[in-house]
């Protein structure tokens, strides 16, 4: 992409109204827009990230076997009285009427729904354990919506839903989640350490939010060392393998986790000084494990191999990718800006032309950016006509890994340079080895948004 053709709103000024890290670097790198309170249009820059985090945990709730649907984000109000949360859960619910006059509401999350799309056509055990999922934008009017997407009204969550004939099989259910959630984080460069939580207003006796360490982080949080060395489950482990699975849950709840609202002072005590972990926390991911909470008021039932009618067990399991941007932010940046990993990041390289109109400089520009467009490494080449120090920050601002610098005093000598943005170090090389370089570091190209 070409930024002289691009959509990038750089800002020059910290908005008064951004009170985190996140929230100020978003809107300055050109990333979101606030509409009203807590409601933000998603700007390209901002998108394609969002896209890219999108894409991981499609993969990763692929592999553990989750399938996808979209449910619609207006619901009847009828579904939420049969399951008895409709009165309980609160303000934070937009209720709404048609012209009809049929209540609605704008869903704050789907266990009503997927429910009902569930007793309509699973009758057997047979057809069972079942988990679908879905990313849709949902709405909470929260009371005070702050910290820009971090707690916004609107907001983008994956939600997934598991359906089991009895105890053992929700429970292998959840630990899927469980081992799919570690590795989702984990391919986004994050460290996430599961840790017990309250159910809240979703229900159920088991729960585990995902925190992610941040100086910035939203709460505080306790947790043993030796989180920060337990090793990711592999992409090739075996999902149906309930020892393995089983294995992975078990190392990762081996150790206290937990948040302030659940933390235990004499149990966290009890640990040797030197293995305390005590920080702020951000919580990227919130799994449950509600058995028949939703599914027996809802008759939502199927038939054993005895032929006697059961109500299902249930679990849901949630990230939210527009959270996870910010959260991202707070965890990746420095002084000057945004520090992406490379998984995520809105493109793998940043190719600056320091002396727009110069033939030579513009043509070994050119040359680089084609060659490194036709192997699939995503590049945002700035070709504005501006002053290399204003290239540089914008570079520095909307973090992408790697700046690749290009100008005339070092093209006479056959050199450009290639910066690393999270470490800082630079190298001076031909054009060839910075392609070479380029193409061997950049992640699968994704279809997150057009070329030009």
């Amino acid at each position: 992409m070409r930024l002289s053709r691009y959509f990038l709103p750089i800002l020059r000024e910290t908005p008064k109204e951004a009170e985190i890290v996140s929230h100020r670097l978003m809107l300055r790198a050109g990333m979101l827009r606030q509409e009203t309170a807590g409601i933000y249009a998603w700007l390209p820059l901002g998108l394609r990230v969002l896209n890219k985090i999108n894409a991981i945990i499609r993969e990763e709730q692929n592999r553990a076997g989750a399938i996808e649907l979209l449910m619609p984000t207006i619901q009847p109000a009828d579904l939420w009285r049969e399951s008895g949360r409709y009165d309980d859960y609160g303000k934070e619910m937009l209720r709404i009427k048609d012209r009809h006059e049929r209540e609605m509401l704008f869903g704050p999350t789907n266990e009503e729904m997927v429910t009902e799309i569930f007793r309509a056509y699973v009758r057997s055990y047979k057809d069972l354990p079942l988990n679908l999922y879905h990313i849709q934008w949902k709405f909470r009017d929260e009371v005070r919506p702050r910290f820009g997407v971090m707690r916004s009204r609107e907001f983008l969550m994956k939600d997934a839903y598991s359906f089991d004939m009895d105890a053992e099989g929700c429970k292998h259910s959840y630990a899927k989640m469980f081992v799919a959630y570690l590795r989702t984080f984990a391919r986004m460069g994050l460290k996430a350490i599961p840790m017990r939580a309250d159910t809240g207003p979703i229900g159920g006796a088991l729960s585990h939010e995902f925190i992610i360490l941040a100086s910035t982080g939203e709460s505080e949080v306790f947790c043993h060392k030796d989180f920060l060395e337990f090793d990711t489950p592999p992409a090739d482990i075996a999902f149906d393998d309930r020892a393995a699975v089983g294995a992975v849950v078990d190392q990762w709840t081996s150790r206290y986790a937990a948040t302030s609202e659940m933390h235990d002072a004499g149990a966290f005590e009890s640990i040797d000084e030197a293995e305390r972990v005590s920080a702020r926390g951000i919580e990227v991911g919130h799994i449950f494990s509600f058995g028949t909470k939703y599914s027996e008021p809802m008759r939502a039932v199927v038939a054993g191999p005895d032929g006697k009618e059961t109500p299902v067990q249930m679990g849901s399991y949630g990230i939210g990718p527009s959270r996870l941007v910010a959260a991202l932010i707070e965890a990746n940046h420095d002084d000057a800006g945004i520090v992406w990993p490379d998984a995520v990041a809105p493109f793998h390289v940043g190719l600056a032309n320091l002396k727009k109109g110069d033939a030579a400089t513009d043509a070994a520009c050119e040359d680089l950016y084609a060659r490194l467009s036709k192997a699939g490494v995503e590049t945002l080449y700035d070709d504005r006509d501006e002053r290399p120090g204003a290239k540089f920050a914008t570079l520095d601002l909307i973090g992408l890994p790697h700046q690749l610098i290009v100008g005339p005093k070092g093209l006479a000598e056959g050199k450009i340079e290639l910066k690393n943005r999270r470490t800082g170090a630079r190298e001076t090389l031909s054009p060839d080895e910075a392609f070479n370089r380029l193409v061997a570091s950049a992640p699968v190209s994704r279809d997150v948004g057009a070329s030009a």
